[in-house]
């Protein structure tokens, strides 16, 4: 079993927020969790200092490796901070080299 996890606190959302799966958009000033384990990066919300956790939505994402889930994470936390109001909220990006 391979297994890794990030985590970025503060990351302050573009205009557009953060979509979830759970409760729809949050914006203001996040954290970002992505989780790796056997081939998938599960990646998770919540408001900076809350308890709750949201799933961001377009995760789960096959991933092939660590270090794919890494770049995915980075990929996740650049989107939310640059979330145009247009699109409803940042979704977990396509990463077009990540597979599964």
């Amino acid at each position: 079993m391979s297994w890794a996890s990030w985590t970025t606190t503060g990351v302050y959302t573009g205009g557009g927020g953060v979509l979830t799966d759970e409760v729809g958009v949050l914006t203001g000033d996040v954290t970002v969790h992505t989780t790796f384990v056997d081939g998938e990066a599960r990646v998770a919300v919540q408001y900076s200092g809350a308890s709750d956790w949201f799933t961001m939505s377009g995760s789960p994402v096959p991933c092939g490796s660590e270090p794919e889930s890494r770049d995915l994470h980075d990929a996740v936390v650049e989107a939310v901070r640059e979330a145009v109001r247009e699109g409803g909220g940042a979704i977990v990006p396509s990463m077009p080299h990540l597979s599964g």
